[in-house]
């Protein structure tokens, strides 16, 4: 019977052309999102979205604007960009000084790319209601003088209902590792920032507010 045979340098040879990646990626899906700034009243704000009731996914939910990769666009800035111009009917040239902060990798199978970039003119907003029910800004002092609160999320292990017990050590006594998330919550004027938004929030802070940005 035939099989695959490899010898050293043959395995050696095929790895020097591999380039690292994460593993899985191919079947993740990706997203990238905007953090938009915004000057209100000689100030600067943070643009927020609530999600529309009638969506499927995460409907009333408080986001950044942003959506899936498309196999058209270039890369994950022009989804960013694209995604804040649908959802805003803003033209993408009032998008600008557009950044990448870090990406999100998600046990769900999800990589989340976070931009931040600037707004020209809110008064030239106007919501995509199929998307978007309504749009708020925060000033960004608030958040540079409010910490979130913090929940521990839970995660319970639970095989299904063949799983193989009889080939790890300790059978059905075997010690899972409890596993925790902490969630994030900003509470303003009665909205609720939270999730993943909450995340990438309090990232671009920790950012903006580090000694190591100046040195």
């Amino acid at each position: 019977m035939g099989g695959i045979e490899l010898d050293a340098e043959k395995i050696i040879g095929k790895l020097k052309s591999h380039k690292r990646s994460i593993l899985g990626e191919a079947r993740f899906k990706k997203y990238a999102v905007l953090l938009p700034l915004i000057e209100v009243e000689k100030e600067i704000h943070i643009l927020f979205e609530v999600r529309s009731m009638n969506l499927r996914s995460q409907p009333g939910d408080i986001c950044f604007p942003g959506g899936k990769v498309d196999k058209t666009d270039e890369n994950t800035l022009e989804t960013a960009i694209r995604e804040t111009s649908e959802e805003l009917m803003i033209p993408e040239y009032n998008i600008y000084d557009v950044l990448p902060l870090d990406y999100l990798v998600s046990d769900f199978e999800r990589m989340i790319y976070p931009y931040v970039g600037r707004l020209k003119e809110i008064k030239k907003i106007t919501p995509n209601k199929d998307e978007v029910d309504e749009i708020f800004t925060v000033p960004l002092s608030y958040f540079l003088n409010t910490k979130p609160k913090k929940y521990k999320v839970n995660f319970e292990v639970m095989p299904e209902d063949n799983f193989p017990y009889d080939l790890i050590i300790g059978g059905e006594n075997y010690d899972w590792r409890t596993r925790q998330m902490d969630e994030l919550f900003y509470e303003y004027n009665e909205k609720v920032i939270w999730g993943l938004t909450a995340k990438i929030l309090t990232h671009f802070i920790s950012l903006i507010t580090s000694d190591s940005s100046n040195k």
